[in-house]
C-alpha cells in the first residue's frame, strides 16, 4: 500500500508539477529549467499495467514486513524499510533537485505529517502480524472513505446523500472484515483501522499543502522524517540480521519505493478512474500470497467484507469523479 498512503497506502503525496517532471524526463539527462508541464497523452492500457503492477510490488512489500516482524523487532524491521526507501528516493530525486528539494516556508507541517506517517505504517506492520496478510489490507482500504469522512468535518466539505450512504456502508464491510468476536483478529483490526484512520487524515492534511509545496518535496520530507523517528524504535530491540533477512527487509523498502513510482506513473498516464480499480487487486496478490505462505484460507466475512469495502471505494471514487466534472 502506498506507503504513506507516498501514502504515499502505503505515500499519499498527490502528482504535482515537479514531480511529473521528474517522472517523465529519461534517466540520464541533464536537468532543463523548468517550463510549462505538458502531460503526456493519455494511454490506458499502459497505466493498467503500470498500477497492476504497483498492486503487486505493494503486496510483496507488505508480505515480507509480515513475515520478518515475526523474526525481528517491529522497529527494526520498520526502520530497514524506511531507510532502503529514503535511499531509493533521494538516488532518484537529488540528481535532479539537489538539496534545494528541502526548501519550504513549512517545517512544522512536514514534520507532523511524518510523525503521522511514521505511526500509521508502524501500527499497519503490527496489524500483519496480527491478523491474516489480506485480512489487514482490506481494512486499509477503508482510508478513502475515512479521508472522506475528515474532509467533512476538517475541510467542511458539502456531503450529499450518496456520499453518507456509501460511507456507512464501506464502513458496515469494515466491520465484517474485522470480524468481531475473536480478539487476536479484534486486536489486529484495530491496529489496521487506526493505521486507516491516520492515512485518512494525512489525506486530508496534504490537500492542503499542496497549494505551496511540490510532491518531490513533500516526498523528501516525509522520507527523511519517518526514516529518523524509526531509527529511535532500534532503542527498543535489535537482532543482527542474517544476510538473506537483510537483504529482504531492504528489498522491501526498495519494493515499496518502485511501487510508488508505478503507481505514479500510471496516474500520469491515465484518467483515474480508469486505473485505480485495478489497485484493488493488491486484496487479490495478498490472498494469493496468504494462502500458499501462511495457509490463510479467506473466510466468508473477508471476502464479503473486502467485496463491500472496495465496492464502497469505487462508488465513492466515481461519485467524487462526476461531482468534480459537474462542477467545472
Amino acid at each position: 500500500m502506498p506507503f504513506g498512503k507516498l501514502a504515499l497506502h502505503h505515500t499519499s503525496v498527490p502528482s504535482g508539477t515537479a514531480k511529473k517532471q521528474l517522472v517523465d524526463r529519461p534517466a540520464g539527462d541533464a536537468p532543463r529549467p523548468a517550463g510549462p508541464y505538458v502531460k503526456p497523452q493519455d494511454n490506458v492500457p499502459a497505466g493498467i499495467l503500470y498500477m497492476t503492477l504497483a498492486s503487486f510490488l505493494f503486496a510483496i512489500s507488505s508480505a515480507i514486513a509480515k513475515w520478518q516482524v515475526a523474526i525481528y523487532p517491529v522497529g527494526e524491521v520498520m526502520f530497514f524499510r524506511s531507510a532502503s526507501s529514503l535511499i531509493v528516493c533521494a538516488a532518484v530525486v537529488l540528481p535532479f533537485t539537489g538539496f534545494a528539494v528541502f526548501a519550504t516556508s513549512r517545517p512544522g507541517a512536514h514534520i507532523a505529517r511524518g510523525i503521522s506517517q511514521s505511526i500509521s505504517q508502524t501500527f499497519t506492520v503490527i496489524a500483519f502480524s496480527l491478523m491474516p496478510l489480506a485480512g489487514a489490507i482490506a481494512i486499509n482500504f477503508s482510508a478513502p472513505l475515512w479521508a472522506a469522512l475528515l474532509s467533512v468535518i476538517w475541510l467542511k466539505e458539502r456531503a450529499s446523500p450518496m456520499r453518507w450512504a456509501v460511507l456507512l456502508t464501506g464502513f458496515s464491510g469494515v466491520l465484517i472484515v474485522a470480524s468481531p468476536g475473536s480478539d487476536s483478529i479484534q486486536i489486529g483490526a484495530l491496529f489496521a483501522l487506526a493505521n486507516a484512520i491516520m492515512y485518512g487524515s494525512v489525506t486530508v492534511a496534504v490537500r492542503g499543502m499542496t497549494a505551496t509545496e511540490s510532491a518531490v518535496t513533500l516526498l523528501m520530507w516525509q522520507m527523511v522524517v519517518i526514516a529518523i523517528l524509526h531509527s529511535f524504535l532500534l532503542l527498543f530491540g535489535f537482532r543482527m540480521p542474517t544476510a538473506i533477512d537483510a537483504a529482504m527487509l531492504c528489498f522491501s523498502g526498495v519494493a515499496n519505493a518502485v511501487a510508488q513510482y508505478a503507481w505514479t506513473r500510471s496516474l500520469l498516464l491515465a484518467p483515474t478512474t480508469a486505473v485505480s480499480p485495478f489497485y484493488y487487486l493488491m486484496l487479490v496478490w495478498a490472498i494469493g500470497i496468504g494462502y500458499f505462505v501462511w495457509g490463510d484460507v479467506p473466510t466468508a466475512g473477508l471476502l464479503v467484507g473486502s467485496a463491500i469495502v472496495v465496492g464502497s471505494g469505487l462508488v465513492l471514487l466515481w461519485h467524487e469523479a462526476r461531482q468534480k466534472k459537474r462542477g467545472q
